[in-house]
This record gives C-alpha cells, sequence and structure tokens, in this order.
C-alpha cells in the first residue's frame, strides 16, 4: 500500500473544503482596487487617488483567548479579535485599512472550525471596509495537539503624507480623551485564565465564557468620525501592558499623561479579576486596557463636541510638563 500525506496527519481535502466554505464571502470584501482573486501566489493592490502616500503596516494575533474560544467551541469571534488586535495598531497614525491577510494554524483541520474563525475576519474587514486578499492555512500534526489553533494577521493601510498622527504635535493643556473598550479584547488572557479556572461559570446572567469572548472592538468608524471634524494630536491602542506601557509610546520627552483614574470606567469583569486574583492596581493596569480601548490626545476647546459624538467616551487626563511620561493618580 502507497503512503500518502493524509496517512501523516494532512488531510489535503480539509483544505480545500475551508476555501470553498469561505471563498463567496472573502470575495465580497473585495472593491477595484483588488486586482487577483484567491488562489494565485501574491496578492495584488492597487494604490490610487492619493497625493502623498504612506503606507502603514501591523501584525498581530489572538493569544491565550484562543483557548477559551476552543475549550467553549465558539469560534465566530476570533476572527473579529485577529483583525482588530492588527488594525487598530495602524490606525493610531491616522491610517485607513486597504487590505487583510490572515494565518491561520492548527495541528489536524477542520473545514467547519477554520471557516468560522476565517469568517469572524471577513465580518470585520465588511465593517471597515477591507480587502481580505490572501492568507495561508497551515496544518501541523505533531507541532499542535489535535483541535489547536492559532491565528495571526497582517494588515496594510494609508494615510496622505501630511495626515499622519505620531504624537510629535502634543502640547501642554491637551486633553487625554478615552474610547471605551469591549472587554479585556485580546490581552492578558494568560492571567485571566489562571484565576478565571470554570469558565461555565454564571457571570451576570451567562457563562463566563461569553464575557470573555466578547470581540475586541473596533475603532476606525469613530476615529474617522472625530479625523472628519477635529485635529488629533495621538492615538494609542492600548493592548498588552495597558495604559501604563502604551500610552507613553506616543508622549514627547518633557511631557507627561496626567491621568485621574476616578475618571476611568473599569468594567464589573476587570473588577471581579482584580478581587479574585487580589491583583494590585498597578498590576492592573501595567497588564489590561480597564475599559480604556483607545486614547486620543486632542485641544481641550474641542474635548466635549468629541465626547458628544463618541458614545461612552470620556476625559480621563490632560497634558503636564514632567520627566515622567505618565503618571497614574489613584
Amino acid at each position: 500500500m502507497m503512503t500518502t500525506y493524509k496517512d501523516s496527519g494532512v488531510d489535503k481535502e480539509e483544505g480545500y473544503q475551508t476555501v470553498s466554505k469561505i471563498k463567496d464571502e472573502v470575495s465580497q470584501t473585495h472593491n477595484p482596487n483588488v486586482l487577483n482573486n484567491i488562489g494565485s501566489f501574491g496578492a495584488f493592490y492597487e494604490l490610487s487617488g492619493y497625493k502623498n502616500p504612506i503606507l502603514v503596516s501591523g501584525t498581530d494575533g489572538v493569544g491565550t483567548k484562543l483557548r477559551i474560544a476552543l475549550d467553549s467551541e465558539i469560534y465566530d469571534t476570533i476572527g473579529i479579535d485577529c483583525f482588530a488586535m492588527c488594525a487598530n495598531d495602524i490606525l493610531c497614525h491616522g491610517a485607513k485599512p486597504l487590505f487583510f491577510l490572515d494565518y491561520l494554524a492548527c495541528g489536524n483541520l477542520d473545514s467547519d472550525i477554520a471557516s468560522k474563525i476565517i469568517l469572524g475576519i471577513v465580518k470585520a474587514c465588511k465593517e471597515t471596509k477591507t480587502a481580505l486578499i490572501g492568507g495561508e492555512t497551515a496544518e501541523m500534526p505533531g507541532m499542535y495537539k489535535k483541535g489547536d489553533y492559532d491565528v495571526a494577521g497582517f494588515c496594510v493601510g494609508v494615510v496622505e503624507k501630511e495626515d499622519i498622527i505620531d504624537g510629535t504635535q502634543i502640547k501642554k493643556d491637551q486633553v487625554i480623551i478615552s474610547l471605551p473598550s469591549s472587554g479585556f479584547h485580546s490581552n492578558g488572557y494568560s492571567l485571566i485564565r489562571k484565576i478565571f479556572t470554570d469558565i461555565n461559570e454564571n457571570f451576570e446572567g451567562q457563562p463566563l465564557y461569553k464575557t470573555l469572548l466578547t470581540p475586541t472592538r473596533l475603532y476606525q468608524n469613530d476615529i474617522f468620525k472625530i479625523l472628519e471634524k477635529y485635529p488629533v494630536y495621538g492615538i494609542a491602542h492600548i493592548t498588552g501592558g495597558g495604559i501604563i506601557e502604551n500610552l507613553p509610546r506616543i508622549i514627547p520627552n518633557g511631557l507627561c499623561a496626567n491621568i485621574s483614574v476616578s475618571s476611568i470606567h473599569v468594567p464589573s469583569i476587570m473588577k471581579e479579576l482584580q478581587k479574585r486574583g487580589k491583583i494590585s492596581n498597578d498590576e492592573m493596569f501595567g497588564t489590561f486596557n480597564m475599559g480604556v480601548g483607545m486614547c486620543i490626545i486632542v485641544d481641550e476647546e474641542n474635548s466635549l463636541p468629541i465626547l458628544n459624538l463618541i458614545e461612552g467616551s470620556s476625559i480621563i487626563g490632560n497634558i503636564i510638563n514632567n520627566s515622567k511620561k505618565i503618571i497614574l493618580n489613584f
């Protein structure tokens, strides 16, 4: 009897079925700038309509939030997380996502599971008018256990050179506004899983895993709604490392983000985690977003109109002179 690739644990047919289950939905994310169809060796995207375009790229994954998704057999939100973690990063520079590519790895491919994960990416792409123009599905028995999956993504966006947001125009007395998170997003899940050992327990009327799997919020519509009307001098995506590590990345030397913690609306699930794990404030604010998904820095006179524009937004601090990049006032 001849030995086949399938005998080693790789079923090519499942890969073909995965493509079959997603290709129609994926094609709906395409626009006239996409010059090739699914199945090509490379993806082509025509760049037009810009005077001095700058490409901005980002890559990220979902981390151990995947473990909760796999254990609870909920696969359709993880793709949204994967897209959001990449797209929200490039958004910090005022870049609008153009196209996205995904990478899905597993031990043994199940086309039903794989297609649900990728269709989550498709959903996020449709919401932001981003083209999903390519990807890779890798079946690697021996590297991953059966039933395990990992997902990562790569996003490319564009911004006019004169419109790049990089924090260099941040000045004293400008205001820091928080755009609310939808939950933990995709950070800190190794600690979350250490504290919340039973993901099926009831939390506020539903299984805990549903709260923990709330997908990462997409901020593109919010940010561009603001940029259409008001100048924004800095944007920070509050991901791993929390506000303590991420906000200082955009603060110029000699200036400081002066944060009033009492102004931050901390989600109840994060308060519960801190209580059960006996976690310090510094550890919480240095690991999780604590309800702050994005920070934007704007002129004080524009702060109130922006608050009225974005539901749930709030002023959490201001820019002061200080050698420290951030001060949290508890």
